[in-house]
């Protein structure tokens, strides 16, 4: 998650901040044919219980997308929650 030292990866800051990964399989209707089901899987770090990166992606979808949604399910796990770090008392270094 650190690729240099000193910097943390933007991934790692949302994780800490209460971000966690969801997922979200989205059924479509085919454009071309109504009667068919297509699936999408969108994944991304989001916040529990608003989803607004989600929102924003299906108002997207709904605009720009010719694919009616016909339904959303969603999966949500929280990686790195804030009660999880702790400070450390010293450093140890093996040669």
């Amino acid at each position: 998650m650190v690729s240099r030292v000193g910097v943390v990866s933007g991934d790692f800051r949302k994780q800490v901040l209460g971000y966690g990964l969801t997922t979200a399989q989205i059924l479509y209707r085919m454009p071309d044919h109504p009667s068919l089901l297509q699936t999408y899987v969108w994944q991304n770090y989001d916040l529990f219980p608003k989803f607004p990166a989600l929102k924003d992606f299906l108002v997207f979808w709904q605009e720009k997308l010719e694919g009616p949604l016909f339904s959303v399910t969603v999966a949500h796990s929280k990686l790195i929650k804030p009660a999880e770090l702790r400070a450390v008392d010293g450093v140890f270094r093996l040669h």
